[in-house]
């Protein structure tokens, strides 16, 4: 049971509270099992309180200070905890269900067996955080701080009524939310394995067309090209960005026809890929560079196709897609060749 006196003491607001806090600060606030169900607790100093088995349902803990706070079984289920300060709090079993918690700073809490189903954890800092055994159903983690204390063993990512499923990650279990619960993301998801192809090409005008054509083919044919255009200046972003887009591709089409930036892109991306084919085609006549001859020592690499004129390449582009998709499958279905 609570102490009535500090129940009511809370209840005179944040400014007599916070004042009195100051003045008796060996006093701990004693509010174990209080009914503090929808206050406007907003900045108020808690730190220290007891708030084991506390019921907290829809209150307004916006900025409120519970550093080093006892919350063991607290019932907190829509609290309003934004930029909330619980490090070190101890939370072991709280109910946090949809409690909207953006921001706030949980470093070092004990957050075993915390339900944090549908809660809102945007920005929520968890360096040091104990999240074992933490039911994460439909959690909103984007941009949380975690660092190599924060342990995030056992959590639960189905809601209590269904057997659970278990990951380690929190941003893993969103994602996986994601996918099990959104038809679209997984529709997504399967378009991005199966149909993307990445173009890479001189963005000269009369090179760029043949590009343009070749997207266009793709596209007649299902698959989801896509066209970068490198010709604008490169950084470390730009190369990032390219790496990226090779390794969510089927597989990548090349042309080596006087290619300007695209020796830079294909000796960033082919040394690492292996799984993602790549299809070298080059303007029959025209001249090729030096590194051609080394892409051909990696097994993803088809031999380089040369065409006659854009009319004869777009005829051809049907073997060329299938050469690329059975080397995507042969490679897909064997294990690394290059450690």
């Amino acid at each position: 049971m609570p102490n009535h006196a500090h129940v009511e003491r809370l209840k005179t607001g944040v400014e007599a509270w916070n004042t009195w806090r100051a003045s008796n600060r060996d006093e701990r606030p004693d509010l174990r099992e209080a009914n503090l169900q929808g206050l406007d607790l907003k900045r108020f100093d808690l730190t220290f309180a007891d708030l084991e088995g506390a019921n907290l349902h829809r209150s307004q803990l916006r900025e409120a200070n519970l550093a080093d706070a006892t919350l063991r079984g607290a019932y907190m289920r829509n609290a309003s905890l934004p930029s909330a300060r619980l490090m070190r709090a101890r939370m072991r079993g709280a109910n946090l269900t949809k409690a909207y918690m953006r921001a706030a700073d949980l470093t070092g809490a004990d957050l075993v067996d915390v339900d944090f189903s549908r809660a809102v954890l945007v920005d929520a800092k968890l360096r040091g955080a104990d999240l074992s055994m933490a039911r994460v159903y439909g959690t909103s983690v984007w941009d949380i701080e975690i660092d190599e204390s924060t342990t995030q063993r056992d959590l639960v990512i189905t809601p209590a009524d269904q057997p659970a499923l278990t990951v380690d990650d929190l941003e893993v279990a969103q994602f996986i939310y994601l996918l099990l619960h959104n038809p679209r993301i997984r529709r997504v998801i399967d378009t991005i394995t199966s149909k993307v192809v990445l173009i890479l090409g001189n963005f000269r005008e009369d090179r760029k067309r043949v590009l343009e054509t070749i997207r266009a083919e793709l596209r007649r044919r299902d698959y989801v090209p896509i066209l970068f255009d490198f010709d604008r200046p490169r950084s470390k972003d730009l190369t990032g960005t390219v790496e990226t887009l090779a390794r969510m591709a089927r597989f990548i089409i090349a042309d080596v026809t006087d290619p300007r930036s695209v020796p830079h892109e294909l000796a960033t991306v082919v040394p690492h890929l292996r799984k993602t084919p790549i299809v070298l085609i080059r303007l029959k006549g025209a001249d090729s560079y030096i590194l051609i001859e080394d892409y051909r020592a990696y097994p993803w690499v088809l031999p380089e196709f040369e065409y006659e004129s854009e009319s004869s390449l777009i005829s051809d582009l049907a073997r060329i897609v299938e050469a690329a998709d059975i080397k995507a499958q042969q490679l897909q279905g064997r294990p690394d060749v290059v450690s």
